[in-house]
């Protein structure tokens, strides 16, 4: 009779050990994770290419002849701002483009402007 309470007690600590150890584990392989996902958002951003910006010069030049077309009504301050986005779509529409209200590589071709040498690479 006095084995049963001892053998109870033992199997008692022997799950609470194992629980224990699977817990560990468990949180192992979470940080493993967290680790992992941060180094595959890092490679894919490694991927990218990068980012075609027009210069306010060009901004400037854009904005000038938008005006004289009668796609764009506001000031020439260089600065791509929401009017200057609305008259470039309606350029780009007007010009067979792709309307996306950026001034990319090939709206910039289109209205004449020189690229960069940093452009033309990209």
């Amino acid at each position: 009779m006095k084995k049963l309470p001892l053998v109870a007690l033992s199997l008692l600590v022997a799950i609470s050990l194992a629980g224990a150890a699977q817990n560990q584990n468990a949180n192992a392989n979470a940080n493993t994770n967290s680790n992992g996902a941060k180094n595959a958002s890092r490679s894919t951003n490694a991927n990218r290419s990068p980012i075609f910006r027009a210069t306010a010069d060009q901004v400037k030049q854009a904005q000038a002849i938008l005006k004289q077309r009668g796609f764009y009504n506001g000031e020439q301050a260089g600065k791509l701002d929401a009017n200057t986005r609305a008259g470039l779509k309606k350029y780009q529409q007007a010009e067979g483009l792709k309307a996306t209200g950026t001034l990319n590589k090939v709206t910039l071709a289109k209205m004449g402007i020189t690229l960069t040498e940093k452009q033309k690479t990209m």
